[in-house]
């Protein structure tokens, strides 16, 4: 009997296009924020050498959708059709070729092989399949194969978790929605540019008419679409979630995603309707093996490298999960994500919403508790293996790589310490601690070294206590609370002494110096220094040496002597470039450079303090950078390029807000983190105000002086010369614009909130909220006789020491020499009865010369 082709008659060529439109479903909502990858489909599909195109992706990222639109754009592309073939209700893979011949109107009959029938019906055709949700047919993708070899001008289009692996395919990865920028969540004017957020707000709308978003809402409804990773899905099941849940309220809830992501249309599939079922829909399809390596993964968070998953498998059943080959399957399967290059490798990521889903599947396998325990025995020797390259020629390379392990390390020992694992623990936080301070990690570090430091037993380790004492005590001092930095230090200090581990004693003793002074007590404090750097260079300890030194030349800077500050820095600057220990090198470029610019050498000043700016940027280290911004601001100023001043300064104040922007997300703000940031603001605001001066806009900098006494009090932090001259400057602006416009002025300035500078989306605005008066304010003249019997050449020099110039700088101004500078200054003294550089400035202020 003769095997027998029934098909569907063809329509004239005219209603061609009626053909192929009946082929694919109508679809009854915008596809949103897709628009280049249906540009870039598009044209892959028309070019000759691309007969099968694979799209890619998580479960819920949209390849259905997508591919649906690529193929509407196709209809008059394809003289013979576009059809959709859902794959969806089979799961036998023998289904797959009766599947598509059913499709396209075909019917077996005879003993023909239904593939060769196919085969000999398109073979003349010019089509475009859709073959959607193919992950659960894979076997059949060799038939596949046979098809496109038969029929020439046959394409396919397919949509999948997992690669065919044919030759010929190319691979298409459909990528969740794009998402804002969680550092600067935009307002609602920009906010539905974003194609994850105007998603959510479409499909809020179609359930809620009334629903937009406000200048109080769109952070919210931002930070939503992050926590969903921009999944399609995932956003429309919480959208439908708006008609009973503000988005605060809808927020809050998704610390949990699944439970609440149900209840999608009831035209969806029942995979569909819930973001869970979805999930498991591609779980099921795994194989045991590729289940329980799924599960182990989830333990990560933020992503691990190959090596770390390889650890955890080897730590729980000696290899038996081969993760090399598992982890290539769940990439494949659009369960595991590939991201940045570390080196040789990627680093792999499972979105949180696939995350919760795993996490849930290894809960359920019993195997939760000896995964964490593998986890975080991982990362704890991680970190100690970290520890010693933070000090030395690979400090860069240690400190992005324990930053991209943040949230592991964060979930490693938090997991520790919940489980009473004190020993473990105590030596995470040893390992750490540079990393935390290098960092900027304060407040987050010091609440671990409390948690670690209060759990029972740590006194039977005291070598691990009175480090961690130590690295909790340096922490709490880097945030200006010396009281608990004494408390710490002094029981670590004296760990050590009864251990009599003069190694480990050398750190707290210093920081323990350092506290006292700041406490008022300088004399214990430098005897505690000295006995640091002594047992430094008997011991060879040239890191330690070097961070020590440091903190000496800084007392020194507070005394005012200049000259122990340049020897104590330069023998520091000299380790830490032996070291090839970029944080300590740049630290003492820019106590160098600002210590040499006290001095009077400008230029080299400068290059000292840009190459410390340079390393500082290269660090990723902003409140260092802030400090060397203020360095050069500081210089430029004096050498009267004001142009150059305010930018430093400015830059500086946007830095700094940054700074104290990440702060709040990254770890809620103590009040000590608060003072140290708005210390580095309050410098960067005085720099602006004498910017003011120097251009004698007077009230202006009346202003900023008042913005920077209530955030904080920079007298404290000044050296003796400094400090007068600070004094000068008010006093010198309080005489000049008169006490009534002073006070007015100044009060002004106080009123400009925290919160507004951190609203200020750049200095420009931060400036625009203190108002001022114009620029061309005449000048204050100096008075036509010399009082005293001071020479022209004198008043001069009077005037340039009251505006708080150095002699080097006066030399310069005048040009003159130094040694002439100072002959006028004691002939000045003489004459006017006077001992000292403030007293000649109120001289200068009260007889009004400047």
């Amino acid at each position: 009997m003769q095997d027998k082709i029934i098909g569907f008659p063809e329509p004239s060529p005219g209603d061609k296009a009626q053909l192929v439109t009946p082929g694919l479903p109508v679809s009854l909502t915008s596809l949103i924020g897709r628009e280049q990858e249906v540009q870039a489909l598009h044209a892959l599909l028309l070019r000759p050498d691309v007969r099968l195109l694979t799209l890619t992706g998580t479960p819920g990222v949209g390849k259905t959708r997508l591919a649906l639109e690529v193929a509407r754009e196709l209809v008059h592309d394809f003289a013979d059709g576009v059809h959709l073939v859902s794959l969806a209700p089979i799961s036998d893979p023998a289904f797959v070729i009766p599947t598509i011949a059913r499709r396209l109107g075909l019917i077996e009959s005879g003993s023909q092989p239904l593939l060769d029938l196919l085969k000999t019906s398109q073979h003349d055709k010019h089509l475009l399949l859709l073959l959607d949700n193919f992950e659960q047919v894979i076997p059949a993708a060799t038939l596949l194969a046979e098809l496109l070899e038969a029929c020439p001008d046959l394409k396919l289009l397919v949509t999948s978790r997992e690669v065919l692996r044919l030759r010929g395919e190319h691979q298409f990865a459909v990528l969740p929605l794009a998402l804002p920028d969680p550092k600067r969540l935009p307002d609602d004017r920009s906010l539905a540019h974003v194609p994850a957020v105007d998603l959510f707000l479409q499909r809020a709308q179609a359930i809620t008419a009334d629903f937009h978003v406000t200048k109080d809402t769109a952070a919210t409804i931002a930070e939503i679409c992050l926590r969903l990773d921009g999944l399609p899905l995932a956003i429309e099941l919480a959208a439908a979630r708006s008609k009973l849940l503000a988005p605060q309220a809808l927020l809050a809830r998704l610390d949990r995603r699944l439970p609440i992501l149900t209840g999608g249309a009831r035209d969806l599939a029942e995979r569909q309707r819930s973001l869970r079922n979805t999930l498991a829909w591609s779980y099921e399809l795994l194989t045991a093996q590729e289940q329980r390596l799924f599960q182990r993964i989830s333990v990560f968070v933020g992503g691990a490298t190959l090596e770390a998953v390889e650890a955890i498998c080897a730590a729980l059943d000696d290899g038996e999960v081969a993760a090399l080959d598992g982890v290539a399957s769940l990439t494949d399967k659009s369960l595991l994500q590939q991201l940045d290059q570390e080196g040789n490798e990627s680093r792999l990521l499972m979105l949180e919403t696939i995350r919760e889903y795993g996490w849930e599947c290894l809960i359920a396998s019993g195997e939760e508790e000896a995964t964490r325990l593998a986890h975080a025995e991982y990362y704890l020797a991680l970190a100690e293996e970290a520890e010693p390259y933070l000090k030395g020629a690979q400090q860069l390379l240690w400190l992005r790589r324990l930053d991209r392990e943040q949230e592991n390390l964060r979930a490693a020992l938090g997991w520790l310490i919940a489980h009473e694992e004190m020993e473990k623990a105590l030596r995470f936080c040893g390992a750490l601690w540079w990393f935390w301070q290098n960092q900027g990690y304060l407040s987050e570090g010091r609440r671990w070294l409390k948690a670690v430091l209060a759990l029972p037993g740590t006194g039977a380790r005291p070598a691990m206590r009175a480090r961690a004492l130590s690295a909790a005590g340096d922490l709490a001092g880097a945030q200006d609370e010396w009281r608990e930095a004494h408390l710490l230090l002094s029981e670590s200090v004296a760990l050590y002494r009864e251990l009599e581990d003069d190694c480990g004693l050398v750190l707290p003793l210093a920081t323990l110096g350092e506290g006292m002074i700041r406490l008022g007590d300088p004399t214990a404090g430098v005897l505690l220094m000295e006995e640091s750097i002594a047992l430094c260079r008997k011991l060879g300890l040239k890191w330690e040496l070097s961070h020590v030194l440091l903190w000496l030349a800084y007392n020194a800077y507070l005394q005012g002597d200049l000259a122990q500050v340049t020897a104590l820095t330069q023998e520091s600057l000299a380790l830490a470039r032996e070291l090839g220990e970029k944080t300590l090198i740049a630290r003492a470029l820019n106590t160098l450079g600002y210590g040499t610019w006290l001095q009077g050498d400008p230029v080299r000043a400068t290059a000292l303090a840009e190459e410390g700016l340079m390393l500082h940027r290269e660090l990723g280290d902003k409140a260092l950078i802030t400090s060397a911004l203020d360095t050069l601001g500081s210089i430029a100023l004096s050498q009267g390029d004001l142009e150059r001043a305010i930018a430093c300064f400015t830059e500086g104040l946007s830095v700094a807000q940054e700074l104290r922007h990440e702060t709040l997300i990254a770890e809620g703000l103590s009040e000590a983190r608060e003072l140290r940031n708005q210390m580095f603001i309050a410098w960067l605001l005085w720099g602006l105000a004498r910017v003011a001066v120097a251009q004698n806009q007077l009230k202006r900098a009346a202003q900023l002086f008042g913005a920077t006494e209530v955030r904080y009090d920079v007298n404290k932090v000044l050296s003796p010369n400094q400090r007068d001259d600070y004094e000068r400057m008010i006093s010198s602006v309080r005489a000049q614009l008169g006490e009534q416009a002073f006070a007015a002025a100044w009060a002004e300035g106080r009123t400009i909130s925290r919160e507004q500078i951190l609203a200020a989306q750049g200095t420009a605005e931060i400036l625009a909220l203190i108002p001022t008066e114009p620029s061309s304010a005449p000048p204050v003249r100096m008075p036509p006789t010399s009082p005293a019997g001071l020479t022209t050449r004198e008043m001069d020099v009077l005037r340039l020491l009251a505006q708080g110039l150095t002699s080097a700088q006066i030399a310069e101004r005048l040009v003159i020499g130094v040694v002439t500078v100072n002959s006028h200054v004691r002939s000045i003294y003489s004459k006017l009865g006077i001992t000292s550089r403030a007293a000649a400035t109120r001289y200068a202020l009260e007889h009004h010369l400047l």
